[in-house]
Parts: C-alpha cells; structure tokens; sequence
C-alpha cells in the first residue's frame, strides 16, 4: 500500500472513501462541519440518530453517491481534550480495516486538529500499513482481505513539508512494525534459528546494514555456554545475529538492542501443557522487534551508533536437551544452575548481553516475552520494565509515554537477587513463582555489569487473542515503535541524563 500527502480538500478529493474524525461532542468541528455542509447535513444526522457519539475508533459510514468520494466513513477520536498523537495509528489502522475489508482501494484521510500536522501524520501512516496485515498468510483462499492500494494524507491547512516529512517516517515504522509482525506470524517449521538470521540479513543488506551472524562453533570459541545449552535439544542450530549501523562515527556511544529470537519453546525438559502451546512460535517477537527495528533505523538514519543483537534457538525436549540440575556457564564465567528448562529465554539473553558488552555497548535496552509473570501482573495492557539505572528508565518512559505501546516500571530489589542465589553454583535460571517477572529481570542483571540497562518483558503485548478495529488478533509488532523513539531520542539529545544514575535498581530499598 502507497501512502501520499495531497493537497486536495476534503469536500473536492475523488477517492472511494473519505476519512473524517468525529469527537465525542454535540456539535460537529472544522472539516467534519465542511463536509456535513457539502452533504446536507447528512454527518449531523448519523450523530443525531445515535449510530455513533465519536467514542474512540466507533465508525459510522455515509454514502455519497454524487460527491468527487463516494463514501465518508466517519471515525471516533472520544474526546477532544483527551486526544494523543498515538491515537491517531488506531484512527487510521480503523479507516483502512473497515473500508478495505469492503472493497475500498483508494481513500483519504482528513488530519485532525489537535497534534502537530507532522506528528500526526507519522502516526496515520503508521497505522494505515500496521491496518493492512491479516494472519492469513497461509490460506488458500482469503476472506476479506485489505485490498486499500493507497491512502491519501489531506494535508489542509498544515505546512505541506512537515506532513511530507512525518508522513515518510510513519511509512517506515509502519513497514517494520509489519515486518516483525509478519516474522512472528510465521511457524517454526518455517521460522527456525536459521531463517530468522536469514531475514536479518536481507533485512541488514536492504537497508545497508552491517551483519554478522555467529554460528555454533563461532559460540563455543566465545564460551556462550548458556546460549548452546537450550539449543541442545534441537536438531536445528543456534544463531546469533547481530545488526550494525553506524550513524555517528565520531562518537564513542553504542546503543544495543538485544531481543530474544526463541523460534519455538516446547519447555524442554520442564515440558509446557499442551494447551496453547502453538503460540510458542511467538516467542521470537523480541527478536524479530529487533531485527525491524533496526532495518528501520537503517532507513531513518539517525545520528546514533546502534547495534542489534538476535540470540535465536528452539527449546525442545530431544536426547541431548539440557535437564532440571544441569549447570551452564555463561560468556561471562558466571555458572547457573537449571531448575526449570523452561526458563530459557533468560539464558539465552545472558550470552547476548554479555556480548553487547564486548562489542562497546555502552547502554542497553533488551525486550522479550520472557515470564507468564508480568502478563498476571499487567494483562495485556501494559509491558513490564525494569532497570539498572533510574535517570535512564525513567527518560525511557517519559519518551515512549505516547509511542503507542505501553510500559510500567516493575521494581528489581535486592531482594529478587537473594531469590536466584543457587547453593551450588552463582545462579539459578529461576526464583520460584513469588515475583517471577522481577527474578527474571535480576538474572539478567547479573550479565550487563553497570552498563545502564532496560529489560523489556514483552510477553502479555507482544501477541493479543483478540481482533481490535485497527489490528488483526496475533502480533502487534511490540516494542519497534518503542526503540524507534527511544532511538531518535538519544540521536537528538544525546546518551547523559540529568542527574546520578542508581546503579542497584533498588528503588528505595
């Protein structure tokens, strides 16, 4: 799908469908009044009727039979004072599902007021292409497709460069939300280790990237004894991919993004219930959000030194899988003890963390669905976050705040620390179920040093069970929009932060 700025008004564009915001008043507002003028009144009526009273992402479609459009679908934004730019992604990922799925190939888009014209108009064309995917990739004969070909932005009044410019950054983010969407929607028959490092490399070679991807003799020369021991259990080979882009040389500043990239999890040993075990084939979106990620960095070009790290394997339950007892020793000399196999994402996370840290990473930021912890703590509505480093989490959030993806500080006291203690080596993967999303986050603690660090537990956001009216059920592309942002935040402001950074994560212990 093409998304273009036009300089049309609204009452004038000849498409199929115009796109017109309705808030949760009485009285219609600017554009929405213009075109209720041009169809005589025909916006006032739905509102008077009941059909709809602008509550967020509500639709009501018109019928414009002798108009330049031949259809206003009218879209609700709930209240004016309470308008986000992020909203507006649901806004328009709504427009393109509701008219596409109805034989709708062109349409347009009013900006609605209230957001600066160029951030608005990243966040449409966001969420126009994060509309278009369906999880029907695999069927024969697909029911009701999106076949919306292009979107038109109105720019109407706004600064036409300015629409132009966030319209070009919102169509980036959108392609590598779906990106990672599309990696997360593909089983592990097709999606294993090795092709998700295959992705990462057309992906690195698209947007002029450099990368590297270690194989498992490259591993066992590095003493990534963890990594290796969840891929024991596989036939399959372990990867580990790492994305490089250098947008300021001069700089001596590395920003890694580190994502977990488990194809499938079985639980290996610790064997998963059946139920719902295909979902597993999500368990690499914390990957596939880093290789996305980084592909639309490549296309950005932000002035930051960043590197993507993808530790990939299956964990399955084959002769020579890892057991309950066995201890692993970890890139950095540290040794675990395994209590549960199906604590795995965490081991596979220590090595690649460990080896950000030898690559220069001077801060870290690293997402996966890693504990069914944090989806009881937050449902899925929120993603967990915890930190090492209390100036640079709290920037984190602050920045990410209307990103379109949600995340809550959990705590990491020095009490989940005592939790993973093993008795026989330095620790244990797991800390038994009180605050299992914390005793995750401490482990991985234990493989960063004091390098400031996010870890982003992504597991109750990273796939949703149900259709929204913006996005197909199955992956949503979390967390690419979070280190898009958090990425184009440090290029423009620089890594300091004010004040002392906590290196205990305490907070206030």
């Amino acid at each position: 799908m093409q998304v273009q700025v036009s300089n049309d008004s609204a009452v004038s564009v000849a498409v199929g469908a115009l796109v017109v915001p309705v808030f949760a008043t009485d009285t219609l507002e600017g554009v929405a009044a213009e075109v209720d003028a041009a169809l005589d009144g025909a916006l006032a009526d739905v509102l008077a009727s009941g059909e709809m009273s602008g509550k967020t992402n509500e639709v009501a479609l018109i019928h414009a039979k002798d108009s330049p459009f031949k259809r206003v679908l009218l879209v609700g934004l709930g209240e004016r004072s309470k308008l986000t730019a992020g909203a507006l992604a649901k806004y328009a990922g709504t427009a393109v599902r509701y008219l596409g799925k109805r034989g709708v190939h062109e349409i347009a888009i009013v900006l609605p007021n209230g957001v600066e014209a160029g951030l608005a108009a990243s966040f449409i064309a966001e969420g126009a292409l994060a509309g278009t995917l369906d999880t029907t990739m695999y069927r024969t004969e697909v029911d009701k497709p999106v076949v919306t070909e292009t979107v038109k932005l109105l720019a109407g009044n706004a600064d036409p460069a300015a629409v132009e410019a966030g319209m070009k950054r919102g169509a980036v983010i959108g392609e590598a939300v779906n990106a990672a969407r599309t990696m997360a929607l593909t089983p592990g028959n097709d999606m294993t280790p090795t092709h998700l490092a295959q992705r990462a490399q057309e992906l690195a070679a698209d947007a002029g990237l450099g990368i590297d991807v270690l194989d498992e003799a490259r591993m066992r020369a590095k003493n990534m004894g963890s990594l290796l021991g969840v891929s024991r259990g596989s036939d399959e080979a372990a990867t580990l991919s790492v994305m490089s882009y250098k947008g300021d040389p001069g700089s001596t500043e590395t920003l890694a993004l580190v994502g977990k990239g488990l194809t499938f999890d079985s639980g290996g040993i610790s064997l998963k219930p059946p139920e719902n075990m295909h979902e597993m084939k999500y368990d690499m979106s914390g990957g596939a959000g880093v290789i996305a990620a980084m592909w639309a960095i490549g296309k950005l070009r932000p002035k930051l030194n960043v590197i993507g790290l993808v530790p990939s394997s299956e964990n399955l339950p084959g002769p020579r899988a890892m057991k309950p007892g066995d201890i692993l020793t970890a890139m950095n000399g540290k040794t675990i003890e395994v209590l549960n196999t199906d604590a795995e994402g965490r081991l596979i996370l220590a090595d690649a963390l460990c080896y950000a840290i030898e690559l220069g990473a001077t801060k870290i930021i690293d997402a996966a669905t890693l504990t069914g912890a944090c989806v009881v703590a937050l449902g899925h509505a929120a993603s967990g976050a915890m930190s090492n480093d209390d100036p640079f989490v709290e920037r984190f959030l602050r920045v990410v705040a209307d990103c379109g993806e949600r995340y809550w500080r959990l705590p990491l006291y020095p009490d989940f620390d005592q939790q993973i203690k093993s008795e026989i080596a330095d620790l244990k993967n797991t800390g038994g179920r009180p605050g299992g999303a914390e005793t995750a986050g401490a482990f991985l603690k234990a493989f960063v040093a004091d390098t400031p660090w996010i870890h982003l537990d992504v597991a109750g956001t990273a796939y949703l069970d149900t259709e929204s009216p913006f996005m197909a059920k199955g992956p949503t592309g979390t967390p690419v929009r979070a280190f898009l942002t958090i990425v184009e935040d440090l290029a423009a402001h620089g890594f300091s932060t004010n004040g002392v950074a906590s290196k205990t994560g305490a907070q206030g212990s």
